[in-house]
């Protein structure tokens, strides 16, 4: 079982592959298993003689910086600075439930995602207004993608 670590457009995968025969091979992504169908089978030999991509290394964090006291017109702006709601896995966009202006609640189902085969309703985290939709149906997503903007 061979493990590697890949990033594509910015969101960081985790690879195993478990086993490997013909034209299949069975891998895991970020614990979630696939089998995966090859363009032209590979020998299970030849995966052992690649060398796994080292971890890579922490990102330096930022020191936090104090915040000072809050005007009125201030706590306007910074509310509605929102939060952007993301995929919690990668996916197919199967529909959208809510569309732009629309004044949503903590738990409503705004987006619905189809991960293996599984129909996963993508809930509010907080209540708000829907500010930007970014996916629409049909759209593949990754892991960690945001799906929409709710101020």
């Amino acid at each position: 079982m061979n493990k590697y670590q890949y990033k594509v457009k910015g969101v960081d995968y985790e690879v195993e592959i478990n086993e490997v025969e013909g034209n299949l091979a069975k891998v895991t992504v970020n614990g979630i298993p696939f089998e995966v169908e090859l363009k032209q089978p590979i020998k299970a030999s030849t995966i052992h003689h690649h060398a796994p991509v080292a971890q890579p290394a922490p990102a330096p964090t930022k020191p936090v910086e104090p915040v000072a006291a809050e005007t009125p017109s201030e706590e306007k702006s910074t509310a509605s600075a929102g939060y952007a709601l993301k995929a919690p896995l990668p996916g197919t966009i199967t529909s959208v439930e809510v569309k732009v202006g629309d004044k949503i609640n903590e738990g409503d189902t705004v987006v619905v995602l189809e991960a293996m085969k599984m129909q996963n309703n993508i809930e509010a985290e907080q209540g708000g207004v829907v500010k930007e939709i970014l996916v629409k149906q049909g759209d593949t997503v990754a892991e960690g993608a945001t799906l929409l903007v709710v101020e």
